[in-house]
């Protein structure tokens, strides 16, 4: 029996198609949604992370790396909608059947550990955000009550969408006040710098939005100086270019990570969409996708490379002086830190007081700059810009905001997993129990695991394991874009075929090279053995494309037996 709400949508479609794409364009914002749902994913602790990081390492010359990510990650996406609205068939049946069950499993498996991993830092930022941030529950077992808010209400907002299509249209609508919460709160942030004493240089961001791939390769050019008036020029430049790397494959991965690519064509779905609005998932994903990320990643990267971005903080450098200076002592560790480890690889002696002190201005300087800082230590820094309270309070709304809306899309993804490693429909209890997993993992991962050092730095690593997945679903799909027998005559044909295999090849390649550059940058060694993280990762890649080879060349043996 056809859904009443869904046919009223494909009228309304197939009228506006009828009348130009004016109508169709207007009809499309009536009648958006999924777009929103991978909105309110991506902008959470990881993009939040990724754009902080990527400002005080980068300043604005990484401007572009999200944007330029994100409209690769859609083109993927795009071609996920395409195949799936095509033929109805559920992602993982049709990739098992049409291209190789090991990708297939893979992709799904994959999902489910990136969901588990990724919920525990949200629960950990949220929880942070609304105790350090905006004061609520900070005595003790504050940090119990905050991750018990957060699960309810990821519990409420979930059932809601699976209550009915009203239930749809309510979760919608949060979906869309949270993604707007997010992105005004980070949006008022630039703002206020714009018309500070010292302003923004909008021609320097600007100018950082035109791809620049030898970041990969060398310092970003507004430490160079620094980096060469240094007494260890090549050791300060090798750490600098190790963290880019860092940090923009952090921020690669969590503009499209691989949940996203499970989410997207499970919820089109499941809300009875069909090849009549192919041109309404294109267009939900180049608007409610791409601008509330554009914006808010890229607000956050002129915060963060406005105050930090070369910028030592107040007082660090002069420490050892002997001048009468204040300090946080977590920053002063820090900072110390660095430049004991310069001094231990370089043979430079003991990290002393004295010998520290002695040191060069441009090493402290790139000592006190490269310390890890967070989303908070950003809301300090204005605080003189926007008053005591305002800044704390607009910074940390934006965040319990990406926190939540986060946890609530992890929670969704991880029923349509459950549902379909069982070969189940995606409804009822085990839909349930599958969004529930997600959510206790993540409460309780950030309780014990993540207990008394709610780190925003574990941002970074959890979007590098990601990274290393996401190729895994660009391949899978790839394929069967260009499955003739799958698609059949909705395959696309001539110049048409030419572009979609073009960009998905370029997407593809960008996430092959942002995965191995994620294992060759990883020096994790497993506790109390001579092996590297590294060198297990390789392993297991060639376990599993070994395991495909054998099995597409089985399947191929019986068929032409």
């Amino acid at each position: 029996m056809s859904d009443p709400i869904i046919e009223k949508q494909r009228e309304m479609l197939v009228s506006a198609a009828k009348e130009g794409k004016g109508a169709s364009v207007k009809t499309y914002m009536k009648l958006s949604g999924p777009g929103w749902l991978q909105s309110a994913i991506t902008l959470g602790g990881g993009s939040l992370a990724g754009s902080l990081y990527l400002g005080i390492i980068g300043g604005y010359e990484l401007m572009w790396l999200q944007p330029l990510m994100m409209i690769f990650g859609i083109v993927m996406l795009s071609a996920i909608a395409y195949v799936s609205l095509s033929t109805g068939e559920r992602p993982l049946a049709a990739l098992n059947n049409h291209v190789n069950p090991v990708l297939g499993y893979g992709w799904a498996v994959a999902t489910l550990m990136a969901n588990m991993v990724w919920a525990m830092p949200q629960f950990s930022l949220g929880t942070a955000a609304m105790r350090q941030n905006l004061g609520l529950f900070s005595g003790n077992g504050g940090e119990y009550i905050c991750a018990i808010i957060l699960f309810v209400i990821g519990v409420f907002v979930v059932w809601l969408y699976d209550a009915s299509a009203k239930g749809y249209k309510i979760f919608d609508y949060a979906l869309k006040i949270m993604v707007g919460i997010v992105v005004l709160s980070f949006f008022m942030v630039v703002v206020a710098l714009t018309f500070s004493d010292t302003g923004l240089p909008w021609g320097k961001i600007f100018a950082g939005f035109i791809p620049d791939p030898e970041l990969l390769f060398e310092p970003a050019s507004s430490l160079s100086p620094l980096v060469a008036a240094s007494s260890a020029p090549e050791y300060w430049s090798d750490l600098i270019v190790s963290q880019q790397r860092d940090r923009m494959v952090a921020a690669a991965a969590t503009a499209v990570g691989i949940n996203m690519t499970f989410l997207l064509p499970y919820s089109l779905l499941k809300r009875g969409w069909d090849k009549d609005f192919r041109g309404l998932a294109r267009f939900d994903l180049a608007t409610a996708l791409f601008i509330p990320f554009l914006l808010a990643t890229s607000c956050v990267v002129i915060a963060a490379a406005s105050q930090f971005h070369a910028n030592p903080e107040p007082g660090l450098i002069e420490v050892h002086s002997g001048a009468a200076v204040e300090v946080s002592a977590k920053l002063q560790a820090a900072y110390e830190g660095n430049l004991g480890k310069m001094l231990s690889a370089t043979g430079g002696g003991d990290a002393t007081t004295a010998i520290m002190g002695a040191l060069p201005e441009a090493d402290r300087v790139l000592a006190a700059t490269l310390i890890q800082r967070d989303a908070f230590a950003l809301a300090n820094s204005l605080e003189n810009l926007a008053g005591p309270g305002i800044a704390q309070i607009v910074f940390g709304i934006g965040v319990v905001g990406m926190a939540i809306s986060t946890i609530i899309i992890l929670m969704l993804i991880n029923g349509f997993v459950i549902c379909e490693l069982a070969g189940k429909p995606t409804k009822g209890k085990l839909y349930f129990i599958g969004c529930l997993l997600a959510g206790i993992a993540g409460a309780l991962g950030a309780l014990f695991l993540w207990s008394g050092k709610a780190q925003f730095y574990l941002a970074v690593p959890t979007s590098r394991f990601g990274m290393v997945l996401l190729p895994i679903a660009y391949i899978a799909f790839f394929f069967l874009m260009n499955n003739k027998k799958l698609l059949g005559d909705a395959m696309p044909q001539g110049t048409s075929r030419i572009w979609w295999n073009i960009l998905m090849g370029i997407a593809v390649l960008l996430a092959l090279t942002g995965a191995t550059i994620s294992i060759l940058n990883d020096k994790a060694m497993i506790p109390g053995t001579g092996i590297s993280i590294k060198s297990i990762a390789f392993v297991l890649l060639a376990v599993l494309a070994i395991w495909a080879v054998i099995i597409h060349f089985k399947r191929k043996g019986a068929k032409s037996g």
